[in-house]
């Protein structure tokens, strides 16, 4: 086949990193097959029915038309000249990955190859994963994914840049897939296997220590009498840190990706012999600040009252309730009486005693002592402040991730408390200043 001929692509596993992917890139123009052995999902997507909570995602599918097919069938792999190795691979209670399944389906994959056909693997993998797997090395790469729960279809479509792990980053990449890395306009970075599959990692690492120097700086804010919202802009406008950088304090570290991030270069580290103290320091803040809404809830005298909570999933748009800081949360408020809501997950997430599930959020608020607003929905900020008075027995709001506003809440006679911030509570007179 004509190098100039727009190639077919596969991705194997319809999760969350493979049917977004797929999706992006039949946006480009190219022929996808999204190929799943599971048929029940296979189904279920070819009926609209996504596994996934993504906004986008369905109407670009829709746009994609016939460009974008559904299979369980892998016989169909013959007809790809791409070929990407995409679910997502699962993480136990540490952050361990178990590549288990990840290795028999490579092995399943490549003996359905077609002659010449590129593998390339997307998920994420120990440092060490492709270059050890059995193949012809001018054919295999790694492409580091970099999607974000919740933004995952943007991040697909507009990459900032595109890490590849090659055998060789000296030599060109092949024509079929150079062209479909070319079609998001964005950096290409060819690097060494190793290299790439690290990369991700030191990507997160990034992101961890912004988020923990967030969660430490913010949480002395809350003791001293600062604000720390009022400090996040003189830290952007710093060339060194970025407009761009993560500043947002929060709950812990939830989802699933950046815990095994920590675990793995923790457990690469021991091994080696190489000091990684800070990663450590970073899983024991996350674990210290995780529970920042169990100690003001605690401090309150409430433990044991009606709550009323907004907000299961780990983060806003998206299904996930994978180390949900949320549902972490309300496992240690064993005694209290829980009224709880999420757009898009049930209750039945919750394992607790005393929990109903409503769907309005107003309705949460009957009777209720304390309101928590556990994910940052955009639902919830719509909601006026006044009306939650309105309809809530007690005036406590923890809101950890500034849903609300602090203002409107004053205004309602809330006692509204959040991340980095000092609570009415304190000894803090505004007016002195």
């Amino acid at each position: 086949m004509s190098p100039h001929v727009t190639p077919t692509v596969a991705f194997v596993g319809m999760t969350h990193l493979g049917l977004v992917s797929a999706t992006a890139t039949a946006s480009k123009g190219f022929s996808v097959i999204g190929l799943d052995d599971s048929d029940e999902l296979v189904h279920r997507i070819k009926e609209g029915d996504l596994p996934v909570i993504e906004p986008d995602l369905k109407s670009l599918i829709a746009e994609n038309g016939n460009r974008q097919r559904f299979t369980s069938d892998f016989s169909l792999l013959e007809e790809a000249n791409v070929v990407y190795i995409a679910p997502d691979v699962p993480t136990d209670t540490k952050g361990a990955s178990d590549l288990s399944s990840i290795n028999a389906l490579v092995s399943r994959v490549i003996d359905c190859l077609a002659t010449n056909a590129i593998l390339i693997i997307l998920c994420q993998v120990p440092p060490g994963f492709t270059r050890k797997l059995n193949m012809d090395r001018s054919r295999l790469f790694y492409q580091v994914e970099t999607l974000i729960f919740g933004r995952a279809v943007e991040q697909a479509t507009k990459p900032e840049r595109l890490i590849v792990g090659c055998s060789n980053p000296q030599h060109p990449l092949p024509q079929f897939y150079q062209s479909i890395l070319e079609a998001h306009g964005c950096p290409i970075l060819p690097m060494r296997y190793e290299s790439a599959e690290l990369a991700k990692i030191a990507i997160n690492m990034c992101l961890v220590a912004s988020i923990s120097v967030a969660n430490t700086m913010s949480e002395i804010c809350e003791q001293i009498g600062a604000d720390w919202a009022e400090i996040v802009p003189s830290l952007k406008l710093d060339r060194r840190i970025g407009k761009h950088s993560y500043l947002l304090p929060g709950l812990g570290l939830g989802g699933g990706n950046l815990e095994r991030d920590l675990a793995s270069i923790i457990s690469i580290g021991d091994t080696a012999h190489t000091d990684t103290s800070v990663p450590k320091a970073w899983v024991k803040n996350s674990q210290h600040r995780r529970d920042w809404a169990v100690r003001e809830v605690k401090a309150a005298h409430l433990s044991e009252a009606r709550l009323a909570v907004w907000g299961l999933t780990y983060k806003e748009n998206t299904h996930s309730t994978k180390n949900s800081p949320a549902l972490a949360t309300l496992a240690k408020l064993p005694n209290a009486a829980l009224r709880v809501h999420d757009p898009v997950v049930s209750a039945e997430v919750v394992d607790h005693a005393s929990v109903i599930g409503l769907s309005d959020p107003l309705d949460t608020l009957k009777e209720s002592d304390a309101l928590l607003i556990l994910t940052p929905w955009q639902v919830y900020a719509d909601i006026p402040p006044l009306k939650i008075s309105e309809h809530m027995s007690g005036q406590l709001i923890i809101d950890p991730y500034r849903v609300l506003s602090p203002l409107e809440c004053q205004a309602a006679g809330l006692d509204w408390r959040t991340l980095g911030s000092p609570s009415r509570s304190q000894n803090y007179n505004e007016d002195a200043c």
